[in-house]
């Protein structure tokens, strides 16, 4: 034993790890832990868990590395656990700690002790207690390897008198301090595969956000062209898995079955890439594809493999598989598909009609760089902005995978965070920004740059449009009088309320070139139509 304690020993595990920005939203159980704070160590707050998980998810995907969260016992992971279901699906590596009461009296359940084994269900991809205090320091490392190898959140339960706890000194932590993730892929374990595209007649792509990183973009690229395939966007993804600009971009393959299954029928072998086979919502039956369209998947997530119903799966990193796929195969002689090409502006708004979405997004089309990062939490719009908001390079579409509310306003701010170079815009509905609006205040409280434009409809139009499909009326009201400019502006967010195509525009042109280098949030609370018609 020595007089380093086990709160020193961590910060040490941070440093080595790069965990050096802290989100959190603390309580008590969090004061022996964070009271006197090196300066090394960023700390980021939150005002709602759903935020400071938000937050956390957009910093790891926007840096391709771990984010450092902290939360208070129950009440704090219980907050959180829809945002942490959306790090697990948008695959976000976290490292979570969770406080805990002291350990010397948790056998009585004093006040605020968490009942937390199990709280978040399956969507950590681990998690533990460590039997003694001694032995957080190494948790906190696997959970950092844990995090990065399963591509979710990784919970460590910590009490709080752990923290002041002498640390060990002569006992290695049951942790690998360096792990290397193989990206090779044996060329005669893709021999079938190759076979598979060699022999195609009329091969299809489907990239995910399994492949949203660049490294896999530029394979992909690489193996659409040696197939002259047109390459579609899986429907509820994460991430863009590939340039959305290119010519053989194909656009996103709709979410119910009818439509998917007639989208796919001229091909008779489709390759997922990084992405599920296939997400879909409603529910609708008969086959997934047409008689004689095959399927195939490669993705480096075990449980999208296992579940996938394709006649071959290859579980290996897309990148390095598609890499290989494009040596292997010949260059097709075949003519390239049509290109894919955005609907045109919708007709100007005649004196005294409202704007529609369509109005917004293709104003934003017009102006946003090729590197802007959209981050899009508008249900009901989400097709469209799909259409119209083409993602031209790497993480420049991100969503919330999971389909819970809450996370665009701070994965927004995360994403910008991480990459302060970056334009970055987020496209949210009016319902959806309310499960998140706290977040609001860090990006004001932080001086971070994102450019929020709410698509206001004064309801939930989304759920307006599947009643009527039921054929029922909804019990829902409107919430038309919720002023989000007067909201923002109450959490020190500079905002503005726009109600016509004029006002719009000239926000737009006066901020959209300044968004590289904004060191504050605005919001354009932009008054619009609800959509009439919505076809996932």
């Amino acid at each position: 034993m020595s007089a380093r304690t086990v709160r020193d020993a961590t910060f040490g595990v941070f440093r080595r790890r790069g965990l050096t920005t802290l989100f959190a939203n603390p309580g008590s159980t969090e004061v022996p832990f964070l009271a006197g704070l090196p300066d090394d160590l960023r700390f980021v707050l939150a005002l709602h868990e759903g935020s400071v998980v938000g937050l956390a998810t957009g910093y790891a995907l926007g840096r391709g590395e771990p984010a450092l969260v902290l939360l208070h016992t129950t009440a704090g992971l219980g907050n959180a656990v829809g945002a942490l279901a959306t790090a697990r699906v948008n695959r976000a590596p976290l490292v979570v700690l969770v406080g805990q009461q002291d350990r010397r009296h948790l056998v009585f359940e004093p006040f605020l002790t968490g009942r937390l084994h199990g709280l978040a269900g399956d969507y950590p991809v681990w998690s533990d207690q460590p039997v003694r205090a001694q032995d957080v320091p190494g948790a906190i490392e696997r959970a950092a390897n844990e995090a990065v190898t399963r591509r979710g959140p990784a919970l460590v339960i910590v009490p709080m008198d752990d923290w002041l706890a002498p640390a060990l000194e002569d006992r290695e932590d049951a942790a690998a301090a360096r792990v290397v993730r193989s990206t090779t892929v044996d060329a005669a374990e893709l021999d079938e595969l190759a076979g598979l595209l060699r022999d195609a007649r009329s091969p299809a792509l489907v990239a995910g956000a399994g492949a949203g990183q660049p490294d896999a973009w530029a394979a992909l690229v690489a193996l659409a062209e040696r197939l002259v395939a047109p390459v579609f966007q899986e429907s509820f993804g994460a991430l863009a898995g590939f340039p959305q600009g290119h010519r053989l971009f194909a656009g996103v393959l709709p979410a119910d079955r009818t439509r998917l299954r007639e989208r796919l029928a001229s091909y008779d072998v489709v390759l997922a890439v990084g992405a599920p086979v296939f997400r879909q919502s409603p529910y609708a039956g008969g086959r997934l594809v047409a008689e004689g369209t095959r399927l195939a998947l490669v993705s480096e997530d075990a449980d999208e493999v296992h579940r996938a119903p394709v006649e071959l799966a290859v579980l290996a990193p897309p990148a390095a598989v598609c890499r290989e796929l494009a040596r292997l195969v010949p260059q097709r002689d075949a003519r390239a598909p049509a290109q894919y090409v955005p609907p045109p502006a919708p007709r100007l708004p005649a004196a005294g009609e409202p704007l529609t979405a369509g109005h917004v997004l293709a104003a934003l089309a017009e102006r946003l760089p090729p590197e802007a990062v959209v981050v899009e939490e508008a249900p009901v719009d989400r097709p469209e902005l799909h259409e119209r908001l083409l993602a031209r390079e790497p993480l420049g579409f991100v969503s919330a995978a999971m389909g819970g509310l809450g996370f665009a306003v701070p994965g927004a701010a995360g994403l910008r965070m991480a990459l302060p170079d970056r334009p970055v815009v987020a496209v949210v509905g009016d319902g959806s920004s309310i499960y998140g609006i706290q977040g609001l205040w860090s990006a004001a409280h932080y001086g971070i740059g994102v450019l929020y434009v709410i698509l206001s409809n004064g309801g939930y139009a989304i759920m307006d449009r599947l009643a009527e499909r039921h054929g029922e009326s909804s019990p829902w009201p409107g919430f038309g009088e919720v002023d989000l400019a007067q909201v923002a502006r109450g959490f020190g967010c500079p905002a503005r309320r726009l109600t016509t195509l004029d006002e719009l525009v000239a926000a737009l042109d006066e901020v959209v070139p300044t968004l590289a280098s904004r060191d504050e949030p605005l919001l354009l609370d932009v008054v619009i139509a609800p959509t009439a018609e919505f076809a996932p």
